[in-house]
């Protein structure tokens, strides 16, 4: 197991790497450069820029030398010093706008991922147990509403039900005390205060089909020999259905936790703009439509590699919960 642990390991270095290349890649696409859209935008409020002083910048930012080049210097830089180039925009060190909105980013994600399986689990087995009943139709209508109305419909309604009959206030992740103040239990204790309501959000969509998956493997599995022969021994039905079956059926769970919180990233993104969260997704949407190619560059490549994090995880959960496929010697 360990070897294979080490194997993914090293795979996950060109992996990495060819993910910068993509992310970097793509940022050229679009025509023009930061330099572009900041004179468009300049023009726009009547301003003007001479092209003297946009050559100063564009050199000033390395943006006339060839992409080659700025890519090998943006590469090595984060090698070497951690350096992840400076913010056009804002003028500072992208390293510093991007590290506290991509934890809570990630902290978000992972949130969301245990809200949904605890719902989705306990109602997937009853449903299953219990086919053709009435919480059975109940859940499915559920899991159709679910998948059926996209998130950021689900953000204004439990806004609205927030604010209306709870009298909270539901934006941003943190009161407006805890903003820029340094981070202490009481700003921890404040954090999760907000985070239960975008968390929740999230978890709404993929709650619904983690439900019917877990119901539908559920039903393959209630009915297999090794169960029938485990019921025979005269094990309580409780402890037979959650020790044997439930644990096979939960494989998919597992095995794709990786894509999973790539997908909730993704929803946050959106819901972000929504609900004015401090996540990395207002900031990456900010820094495409500005060009900013450092910001937005690092943060497309720190969700990436978060994802390639999250697969490796996967494969050892997927291994430590199925004794069927562990990898000895």
């Amino acid at each position: 197991m360990f070897g294979y642990i080490m194997r993914r390991v090293l795979i996950m270095i060109p992996t990495l790497f060819l993910i910068s290349v993509v992310s970097f890649a793509a940022l050229q696409l679009p025509p023009g450069d930061y330099l572009t859209s900041y004179a468009a935008q300049l023009t726009t409020t009547g301003e003007y820029i001479d092209q003297e002083s946009l050559d100063s910048l564009r050199d000033r930012y390395g943006l006339g030398q060839p992409v080659y080049v700025q890519y090998t210097k943006w590469v090595t830089g984060i090698i070497t010093r951690g350096d992840f180039g400076q913010s056009m925009e804002w003028q500072m060190p992208v390293k510093n706008l991007v590290g506290q909105a991509l934890g809570l980013t990630v902290a978000l994600a992972v949130f969301s991922l245990l809200i949904s399986w605890a719902i989705a689990i306990p109602m997937g087995v009853y449903s299953a147990t219990h086919q053709y009943s009435i919480p059975d139709y109940l859940m499915s209508v559920f899991s159709f509403l679910g998948v059926g109305v996209p998130a950021f419909l689900w953000a204004l309604i439990i806004m609205y039900f927030a604010q209306a009959q709870l009298g909270m206030n539901v934006g941003g992740l943190f009161s407006q005390k805890y903003l820029s103040a340094p981070w202490s239990w009481d700003k921890v204790v404040d954090l999760l205060k907000h985070l239960w309501i975008p968390g929740l959000i999230v978890a709404i969509e993929n709650t619904a089909g983690e439900l019917r998956t877990t119901r539908a493997n559920l039903l393959d599995e209630i009915n297999k020999p090794y169960v029938e022969l485990a019921r025979a021994k005269g094990l309580s039905e409780q402890r037979l259905i959650w020790k044997y079956p439930v644990r096979v059926a939960l494989n998919p769970f597992f095995s794709t936790v990786g894509w999973s919180l790539a997908n909730r990233i993704s929803s946050i993104t959106l819901m972000s703009v929504v609900l004015s969260l401090q996540t990395t997704g207002p900031l990456q949407l900010r820094a495409l439509t500005s060009q900013d190619m450092y910001l937005a560059g690092t943060i497309l490549l720190l969700l990436s590699a978060l994802t390639v994090i999250g697969t490796l995880l996967s494969d050892i959960l997927l291994a430590w919960v199925d004794p069927r496929i562990r990898l000895e010697g």
